[in-house]
């Protein structure tokens, strides 16, 4: 078989990956399809890596007299290595755990582009100006992905930064750090001297390094949702700045696919928010700790168990608003079984989910559909807040700014101009809380104090199985 055969084959391969690409992504839009989806798209990658292995010579060949030397063996070492820390992971990681894990994945995704550039600065000479330069891009989104989604990891986990934190002269600083960073991809892709080319280098990577932390680490807790889908967005374009580097058009496409449909995501979530994607970075929206006006000489009313079922026994109509708090308990499969009871009373039940409800972009469309809950009853704040005035009961669990009416009302709340679940027009709120506080963001709720409000203590998951018992009893 002739070189110009293998080379249309090893083409063919591609493109075949990258239907398998295009394909997944498009099937990961719907519940219901969503895991052959994600499977197509494992197909597409194992036929790209394939297919690169068969391509390149990795560091020797298969004919070289000491195995040692041959590149393969150490690749294969550590897909294997990988894939058993990928399983193992991946299966003792609670929900409650998904965001961080995600945040933790763009990280990667974002290191392993870096490292490629890095490798292909360190092992070939530089090519034209274009490949010059996207590796220098490589270097700077690559970087940026990686310490600004350690970052958010840290956040999310309450491991590092925790709180709120105030960089003063945060954007002068990245301002600064910019100019360094692209100075140095000028200084690789004009200069021909080594060391101006290696200190061009690292001025690229450590001002970049410090950028992805210094941009990420004053973004208060409430934006986290959004900030997780942009470091995606950047790991993808990484990667395809990457594949321009190497001249690897696989990489190129799949990266580009990732990158802009997490753009894409990130002005959805922004538009969610009513929010800009230059305020997003720019400012400190969810940072501030500021009160809201409204509510807060008031005492939330508590209501037992027994007393919530009274009232939920009489409901036609009920609406569940999930948060981040049913996943911290794991709540999904009890509040499933309620609303089976609620139907077989005679109930309408829905649930009503925003945008950026949870900590990760789709968080509580997945814990709902870990547990079954049709379809069809998810709704988006767009279609629930018309019908809101005449829901009976709305079940709020651990959603805190989702739910604030300062969002409408209150211009001296941070929220203020944020589209959210209209839960306070309901006929009767219940808000499941473990406690009084204001949740991660730290924003007073007055939804909380509000007339038809009621406040149910306790552990969501607790609360939910003695909602259920009392309706089998």
């Amino acid at each position: 078989m002739n070189q110009q055969t293998i080379d249309a084959i090893i083409k063919i391969l591609y493109m075949i990956s990258c239907i398998f690409f295009i394909r997944g992504i498009k099937l990961l839009g719907k519940t219901e399809t969503a895991r052959r989806g994600n499977f197509l798209s494992a197909v597409g990658m194992l036929i790209a890596v394939i297919t690169v292995l068969s391509e390149k010579q990795v560091l020797g060949s298969w004919n070289t007299s000491s195995w040692l030397s041959n590149g393969y063996v150490y690749i294969a070492a550590a897909v294997m290595l990988g894939s058993v820390i990928g399983i193992v992971w991946a299966k003792k990681v609670q929900m409650t755990g998904m965001p961080e894990l995600v945040a933790l994945f763009n990280g990667f995704g974002g290191l392993s582009s870096l490292l490629v550039a890095l490798a292909q600065y360190l092992c070939q000479k530089k090519g034209d100006p274009f490949t010059a330069a996207s590796l220098g891009l490589t270097i700077a989104i690559g970087a940026i992905a990686f310490t600004g989604s350690v970052v958010a990891w840290g956040k999310l986990s309450g491991k590092l930064f925790k709180g709120n934190i105030s960089l003063p002269g945060k954007n002068f600083i990245n301002a600064v750090l910019v100019i360094i960073g692209l100075a140095g991809i000028v200084c690789y892709t004009v200069f021909a001297d080594p060391q101006i080319e290696f200190a061009g280098i690292v001025a690229t990577t450590v001002a970049f390094l410090i950028l992805g932390l210094t941009m990420v680490v004053a973004i208060g807790g409430g934006d986290m949702p959004v900030i997780i889908s942009l470091l995606n967005a950047f790991s993808g374009l990484a990667a395809a700045f990457a594949g321009f580097a190497i001249n690897n058009t696989v990489l190129v496409v799949s990266g580009c696919l990732v990158g802009a449909s997490g753009l894409i995501l990130t002005l959805i979530m922004c538009k969610a928010m009513n929010r800009t994607l230059y305020a997003l970075l720019f400012k400190s929206f969810g940072g501030s700790k500021k009160k809201s006006s409204v509510g807060v000489a008031k005492e939330p009313k508590a209501l037992s168990v027994e007393d919530a079922y009274l009232i939920l026994e009489a409901a036609k109509n009920v609406v569940v608003i999930p948060g981040y708090g049913m996943a911290v308990a794991q709540a999904q499969h009890a509040v499933k079984e309620l609303c089976d009871k609620l139907e077989a009373n005679g109930a309408e039940v829905n649930f009503a989910i925003h945008p950026v409800a949870g900590r990760m972009p789709g968080h509580m469309n997945v814990l709902l559909a870990e547990a079954n809950v049709p379809y069809e009853q998810l709704k988006t704040a767009d279609e629930m807040n018309p019908q809101m005035s005449n829901v009976d009961v709305a079940i709020v669990i651990g959603a805190n700014d989702v739910v604030n009416p300062a969002a409408i009302d209150d211009q001296s709340s941070p929220l203020y101009g944020m589209p959210v679940i209209n839960a306070f027009e309901a006929r009767t709120v219940f808000v499941l809380k473990r406690g009084k506080g204001t949740g991660f963001s730290g924003i007073e709720n007055p939804l909380f104090t509000n007339d038809n409000t009621v406040m149910i203590y306790g552990d969501a998951k607790q609360t939910v199985t003695s909602l259920v018992s009392e309706f089998e009893n």
